[in-house]
């Protein structure tokens, strides 16, 4: 029997081909030739998940009346006091009247943009009808827009559903080093932690082209790859594409995070999404993630020394601050809108361990320079024990998390028909948004095509290509453990 041999110069072409889609994506590499839009023609969602389950009660904290007695009641010792050095931030209406809610005290930048109407937040958000206290269940419900029987995400079907992604150059961007679920069922995303890692002429001597100091025998690598994909296989076609794609990326003069700027993660990739929006290269979605908030023990106050929670409110406050500040600056404030948001709540009352376990119903941020700011939205519950009894003694969920994510498709990124994305869902905006104002439900008419795919359903090659992406960025095993155990 003889063995199939494979040459040099076929092995090349299939591991460039292969490095081209971990780093673009499948969508750029299989999809027709794409083209640069121009900066100001659309409008960009930021979409920043805080995973583990962000402790929103101490986070936007009752200042007054009978919600602050029984907060008091339930968090001794981890609860902020109303004034002080230490004491929250109180929240007032753009005429000065008290809504009776303060932010932490380590979220300056953050009341700074609610006192500018740069923010508003949604009371008591969440999956309703699921108080599912696992983060696996959770975070799948919601970055599916389902509880149950889906397997794509709302993003994924957003981006399907957007005629102006649809001729980008990077439609959709996950900062980091992983594609979230809400993506999954999609090819657009890229995942970029490090622009650096998109330039392929880093190295000792120019790599684009061959230059008069280059070594002996030694050709640019992009001439090389432009003799690899010169023919009209499938293979050689989609090579070409994907090297097309990647220079449009490579040569945007993308910088490190200037002077002033915070030095964290977060901070670093929220910098590379604005950046990637002022470049005009058709962005319109875009994600990132900041972990670190399941807080079962040592949670700490506001205080003098080490308290854990409120370094990661610190940090969060400080990083979207400096990127709305930058929005700003650029001229890009209206065209961006940042919705943050975590899979639950924390329990109202404290643990033993000085932490606060798995709650249900949390706050939405929205900050943009066209969101309705300086505003509460949705409809805060109370915590009085006749009420959170009946959420197991968590503060219950009111709006569905659901209403803020389709009027924001609707009124910002020109989506007509919500439904397509959050099947089942009537259309009923809160009003977050300049010019759309809170309206009564409208049904809208569900996807004709089933979001469920039934068990062992032969792969599309736009799935295949999913499943490649998800293997070569480490998270399809992030996704089975979440879907199986």
């Amino acid at each position: 029997m003889n063995t199939p041999r494979i040459t040099r110069r076929q092995f090349l072409k299939g591991c460039c081909t292969a490095a081209a889609v971990g780093a673009v994506g499948p969508r750029l590499v299989f999809g027709p030739e794409a083209h640069a839009q121009s900066a100001g023609s659309d409008h960009t969602v930021v979409m920043l998940f805080l995973r583990g389950g962000m402790d929103g009660l101490n986070f936007v904290v009752p200042l007054s009346g009978a919600d602050r007695t029984h907060y008091e009641t339930a968090r001794p010792t981890l609860r902020i006091e109303t004034s002080g050095t230490y004491g929250a931030l109180p929240l007032t209406l753009a005429g000065g009247t008290p809504t009776g809610f303060g932010l932490h005290p380590s979220a300056s930048g953050l009341r700074d943009l609610w006192q500018a109407g740069r923010l508003a937040i949604v009371h008591a958000c969440g999956v309703l009808g699921s108080a599912s206290r696992s983060h696996f269940d959770a975070q799948m419900a919601i970055e599916r827009g389902l509880a149950v029987g889906t397997t794509s995400g709302w993003l994924a079907r957003a981006v399907d559903q957007d005629a102006v992604a649809a001729g980008s150059v990077m439609p959709a961007l996950a900062a980091g080093y992983n594609t979230p679920s809400s993506f999954a069922g999609s090819s657009a995303p890229i995942g970029m932690d490090n622009p650096a890692d998109f330039r392929l002429n880093h190295g000792a001597w120019a790599w684009q082209t061959t230059r008069s100091d280059s070594p002996p025998g030694h050709v640019g690598l992009n001439e090389t790859l432009a003799s690899l994909w010169g023919g009209s296989t499938g293979l050689e076609m989609a090579g070409a594409r994907a090297d097309r794609a990647l220079r449009v990326i490579a040569q945007q003069p993308y910088s490190a995070v200037p002077a002033g700027w915070p030095t964290t993660t977060v901070a670093r990739q929220l910098w590379t999404i604005a950046q990637s929006i002022r470049f005009g290269i058709g962005l319109r979605y875009a994600t990132l993630d900041l972990g670190g908030w399941d807080t079962h023990d040592g949670q700490g106050t506001a205080g003098a020394g080490y308290n854990y929670y409120q370094n990661k409110i610190a940090e969060l406050s400080q990083a979207l601050s400096a990127f709305q500040a930058e929005l700003e600056a650029s001229g890009m404030a209206g065209r961006v809108t940042t919705i943050v948001q975590s899979e639950f709540g924390r329990r109202i009352k404290q643990n033993s361990s000085g932490g606060t376990d798995h709650g249900y119903g949390n706050p939405v941020l929205v900050m943009g320079g066209s969101v309705v700011g300086r505003r509460f939205f949705g409809t805060w519950p109370g915590l009085a024990p006749e009420i959170v009894a009946a959420a197991n003694g968590d503060v219950p969920v009111t709006t569905d998390y659901r209403r803020v994510l389709s009027e924001i498709l609707v009124s910002r990124m020109g989506l007509s028909n919500p439904g397509q994305v959050f099947p089942q869902l009537a259309y009923s905006p809160l009003g977050l948004m300049q010019g759309t104002g809170a309206s009564a439900s409208v049904p809208m008419a569900a996807s004709g095509a089933s979001l469920a795919d039934p068990e062992g359903a032969v792969q599309s090659p736009e799935d295949l290509a999913m499943e490649q992406q998800l293997r070569s960025r480490g998270s399809f095993r992030d996704y089975v453990l979440r879907r199986h155990f």
